[in-house]
């Protein structure tokens, strides 16, 4: 048996490796650069002045990006940084609450039989189908009937609940939580509770993670919801927020340079995240390759 794998290893080492077709690289290459073109196109931009911005259309920078932040930074005594807090607490609350429901739906799914089980799951898949936007207007009847709109509540409590990360949580716990385990747990005296935390929430990690960047990023970017729920700009997300300078713009041509320089910041955020959570993919992606 062991010559056998030794020979199969040979000759797998002497197959020669196929090389990467010319036109497969164009097309990433050009596809690399329609997505990367209007970010470069942000960065640069908020480096120029209002008077250069739209001026000439080159990819130089230039040398205001600190006095764009400055100016940004004392509008209306620092309403922006308020819009990036506000942002922070949506997204960071919104995506931890919406990840540890979608991690208790489902386990449940998986793993416990009950009388409609498989509506429920039907359910759910079609509520991936439905984009939010479509929700947003019944949503705000909803919270308008109980007073919670023009509040932090309107925008937090539909945002955490996200059918797709339920259904992303269902086939992790499927496939990664062996039935033996959990029964092993309850042997030893573990109630559900218990083997939930101790148990099943550290070998789902990485499909957390991925559920909690993925609602990070969703409520991050939403711009309907908060838009209809929210009337206080006190209480705006930076989405917006900057579409209210937007339409400045139109009367005072500053706000067009502060509205790229608050894209370029808003952003900024997001990078951390990724490559901060990065790791965790990379460690359960070893462990994995380690079990098999």
């Amino acid at each position: 048996m062991a010559v056998l794998v030794l020979e199969t290893a040979a000759v797998t080492a002497e197959r020669p490796r196929r090389r990467t077709s010319p036109t497969a690289t164009v097309l990433l290459l050009l596809g690399a650069a329609y997505c990367l073109l209007p970010v470069v196109w942000v960065v640069i931009a908020s480096t120029k002045s209002s008077g250069d911005l739209f001026s000439t259309f080159t990819l130089t920078p230039g040398t205001h990006l600190f006095g764009n932040i400055g100016f940004l930074s004392s509008y209306r005594d620092g309403l922006y940084w308020r819009w990036m807090i506000n942002s922070l607490l949506y997204a960071g609350a919104g995506a931890a609450a919406s990840t540890l429901v979608s991690a208790m739906a489902g386990f449940a799914l998986a793993k416990y039989e009950f009388r409609g089980k498989s509506f429920v799951f039907n359910l759910i898949l079609a509520g991936v189908l439905v984009p939010g936007v479509i929700l947003a207007v019944p949503q705000y009847l909803l919270l308008a009937k109980v007073g919670m709109t023009n509040t932090y509540w309107a925008v937090l409590l539909p945002s955490m609940i996200s059918p797709y990360g339920i259904y992303l949580s269902r086939i992790f716990a499927a496939a990664t939580v062996p039935t033996e385990i959990l029964e092993a747990a309850r042997i030893d005296g573990a109630g559900d509770g218990r083997a939930f935390v101790r148990v099943v929430l550290p070998m789902m990690r990485a499909a957390l993670v991925t559920v909690f960047l993925f609602q990070f990023v969703a409520i991050w970017n939403n711009y309907m919801l908060p838009f209809i729920m929210l009337g206080d700009d006190q209480l705006f997300p930076v989405t917006v927020g900057l579409s209210g300078l937007l339409n400045q713009g139109a009367t005072q041509p500053a706000m067009y340079t502060s509205v790229v320089t608050g894209a370029l910041l808003s952003v900024v955020p997001l990078v951390v995240l990724f490559l901060g959570l990065q790791r965790y993919w990379r460690v359960d992606l070893a462990a994995g390759a380690v079990k098999a």
